[in-house]
């Protein structure tokens, strides 16, 4: 009989075992921190597509030289609570990180900030950042862009314009923050990877091959076809529109994007946080998101639904149990992590 049983992780032991493989790569101690510390988060959450399993091509990029591995982003302008940095090609999760708390710091002084990034690697799972804002009371949004991308087309249209320019809001409650994590695309490029790598298909038509006809078969984005705007054939319109507002929020305020013609892994991201004290107030705030939690939470469930969640809670209370019970990583990951490991000389998780 097959044995069945699902490997769990300690999660501070898959924290240092991933700050030590990169690390051992090159990586500067607070940036290999910094991209082992979210890439976990986000498998702690459930977002699996984006959390260690990205880890092999850092990696990879490190070796090729491609994300750059010490230093610190060039500051283009700094107005107080406006910045713009050139993000030189760092670690993304180092640099989003580091938005969030710089956002934060000046929020307090002057209610809001905005952080435009450019020119950064790949940052991951956005909803794994936003806690470093709700935590203390602010209310936070990220976008990210990858100029060098186009697997997206524009509504009506048939060829690949644009990535699936994700979204993420984090949302103080009088309890657990509202986490939303959303593209414009209906999926994403890596679930489309990982799919092809199983040999699976999507249960619905979200893409389109090459000549513009629905389909299913992530494979179709290997021969020209893009991934459906979020809203798919009937009202893609939406994500469409959501998807040029993150063009001009990242690469627009950052002031680098695809009319540069980027070549290799980057984005272009954008963090804006708001202290709600300099608004209406914190308290006045939480009056408004607690009633509105509640109301979601009481709402009477359609059929076949046990209740009404919120965006987040699923994932907080994944992470909860998994701090508990140990981390499930998807299938695969450890395994594809094992020959770096065994190149960089660093011992593999109990």
């Amino acid at each position: 009989m097959a044995d069945t049983t699902e490997t769990l992780y300690q999660a501070d032991k898959l924290r240092a075992f991933a700050t030590s493989l990169f690390a051992a790569a090159g990586l500067e101690d607070d940036k290999a921190e910094a991209v082992s510390r979210f890439l976990v988060e986000a498998d702690l959450l459930g977002h699996t597509t984006h959390g260690l399993a990205l880890a092999g091509w850092y990696l990879q990029s490190i070796a090729d030289g491609v994300m750059k591995v010490s230093g610190a982003p060039d500051v283009i302008s700094d107005r107080g609570p406006a910045i713009a940095w050139n993000g030189r090609r760092l670690p993304g999760a180092w640099l989003t990180s580091e938005a969030v708390k710089l956002a934060s710091d000046r929020a307090a002084q002057y209610g809001t900030a905005t952080v435009a990034i450019a020119d950064s690697h790949h940052i991951g799972c956005l909803a794994a950042y936003l806690t470093l804002a709700t935590d203390r009371g602010y209310m936070v949004s990220i976008a990210s862009s990858s100029p060098s991308g186009a697997q997206v087309a524009p509504f009506g249209g048939t060829r690949g314009v644009y990535t699936p320019n994700p979204v993420a809001h984090g949302i103080p409650t009088p309890g657990d923050p509202i986490l939303i994590d959303i593209s414009a695309s209906i999926t994403t490029v890596n679930m489309a990877q990982r799919l092809i790598r199983e040999g699976r298909q999507y249960e619905h038509d979200w893409l389109l091959d090459e000549n513009g006809n629905p389909s299913r078969d992530p494979r179709v984005i290997e021969r020209g076809g893009t991934l459906l705007p979020t809203g798919g054939l009937d009202h893609g319109q939406k994500g469409y529109g959501m998807a040029l507002h993150v063009e001009a929020f990242t690469q627009g305020l950052a002031g680098y994007g695809r009319v540069d013609s980027p070549k290799g892994t980057n984005a272009a991201v954008t963090v804006q946080v708001f202290d709600p004290e300099a608004f209406g107030g914190r308290e006045a705030f939480l009056r408004q998101t607690g009633w509105l939690t509640e109301a979601c939470h009481s709402n009477p469930p359609r059929p076949g639904v046990a209740r009404v969640r919120l965006p987040g809670e699923n994932g907080l209370a994944r992470k909860r149990k998994a701090l508990t019970d140990g981390v499930a990583l998807f299938p695969g990951i450890m395994a594809s992590l094992k020959p770096h490991a065994e190149r960089l000389g660093v011992a593999l998780p109990d």
